[in-house]
């Protein structure tokens, strides 16, 4: 028998004879007793929060607590469950690992954290806290069980002026009432039993395949994001073809047609923020010709472009307000089918009210598309005097 076990017979020995005080006390002797790693230890065996311990470790040695920590329990010792039978059972069909429904209806396709667990089950009647729901998942054997893949950081190197004057336009956009989008494309993703960076409740591990190789793959998904700033809105096109200029571009008209234009009534201008590389890079004269064409052309709009210098990408809107919390929400899911991954996509949400859209492309973009001299003097460009080389405005023709 473990050490973790040994604490938990322990404590379900005692935990019907002790009071909320006596709780964190015990706990707290039992942590100092273990030593190094003791509160880590006592906290999974018996779902007393870290928190909790630790301030019973500073009565332990002299220091009163400064506010008393959240147990779980109501009025006179009892846990939730002791008083609310059903709860237990209600947790874990909120909990069931096989996805129900249409995998492409948002709601079932959100990731349940404690918190959101939290809010599901006060709407079902049970007026309960996400230390409780936290408690409830250890003591019916869920934990984060990861499988993930370690990446490293860019550094960033510096570039005021040009910060400084995407944060000028950005303002001037927004006093405007002109819309202000930042774009990029999210990593791509391999369709099929592959294993996905993160963690997620579940009693078990999901399997996945053992090596990630391309030729195992229903396909390869590219996910082109539009982050509306003003609005608090996602937007993704998914692609199944390659990474193009022509694919970028064609996902922010589409993005337009479908929401930027009924949004922002009578704009005829447009800010983009983007990395400095990639498919939408500064570099990109068939970048500049697509949204020439796709974008200005068609619907009479103009966009200024402003990217961020190389190596900046972290600092784009979209990777922190967008990529990061959908990646979250589908966090060590194998992303199985492209219904899923667009279902775990448009379920993404947060507590600023986040909402996304998400759409499959399912056209061939070629590689390699060439503009020549005589397009290029036909594109209607202009370049900033700022940082030009990085700022410049696409007008229609």
């Amino acid at each position: 028998m473990t050490a973790e076990d040994q604490v938990r017979a322990r404590y379900e020995l005692l935990k019907p004879h002790l009071g909320s005080r006596l709780h964190r006390l015990w706990a707290a002797a039992e942590a100092a007793a273990v030593g190094r790693g003791g509160v880590t230890l006592v906290s999974a065996a018996t779902g007393i929060s870290r928190a909790r311990i630790s301030a019973g470790l500073g009565v332990l040695r002299g220091r009163p607590p400064r506010r008393s920590a959240p147990t779980g329990r109501k009025r006179g010792g009892q846990f939730w469950e002791d008083k609310d039978p059903i709860l237990v059972s209600d947790l874990e069909r909120l909990l069931a690992d096989e996805t129900a429904g249409d995998p492409m209806t948002d709601e079932r396709w959100v990731r349940s954290s404690t918190r959101k667990l939290r809010d599901r089950l006060r709407a079902l009647g049970h007026p309960v806290g996400h230390c409780t729901v936290h408690r409830l998942l250890r003591k019916l054997g869920f934990t984060l069980r990861p499988n993930q893949r370690w990446r490293g950081k860019d550094n960033a190197p510096g570039a005021d002026e040009q910060f400084r004057y995407i944060a000028a336009q950005r303002a001037a956009f927004a006093r405007a009432g002109h819309p202000v989008v930042s774009i990029d494309t999210k990593k791509k993703e391999l369709i099929g039993n592959f294993r996905n960076a993160g963690r997620a409740w579940r009693r078990e591990p999901a399997a996945v395949n053992d090596h990630d190789f391309t030729s195992t793959a229903d396909c390869r998904a590219v996910p082109f994001g539009i982050y509306d700033v003003g609005r608090n809105r996602g937007y993704f096109v998914v692609g199944v073809s390659n990474d193009t200029p022509a694919f970028a571009a064609t996902a922010l008209a589409r993005w337009w047609a479908d929401e930027g234009k009924a949004a922002y009534p009578g704009a005829a201008e447009v800010l983009v923020l983007a990395d400095c590389g990639g498919t939408n890079g500064h570099r990109h004269r068939a970048w500049k010709a697509n949204v020439q064409e796709k974008v200005c052309d068609r619907f009479g709009l103009t966009v200024t472009m402003c990217h961020y210098p190389p190596g900046c990408s972290k600092w784009n809107p979209i990777e922190h307000l967008l990529f990061s919390q959908v990646s979250m929400n589908w966090a060590g899911v194998p992303l199985r089918s492209l219904g899923v991954m667009l279902g775990y996509i448009r379920g993404t949400t947060t507590r600023t009210g986040l909402a996304v859209a998400a759409h499959l492309d399912e056209a061939t973009y070629s590689k390699g598309q060439k503009v020549t001299p005589d397009e290029e003097v036909r594109l209607r460009v202009k370049r900033h005097e700022t940082c030009p080389e990085w700022n410049y405005t696409i007008s229609p023709r």
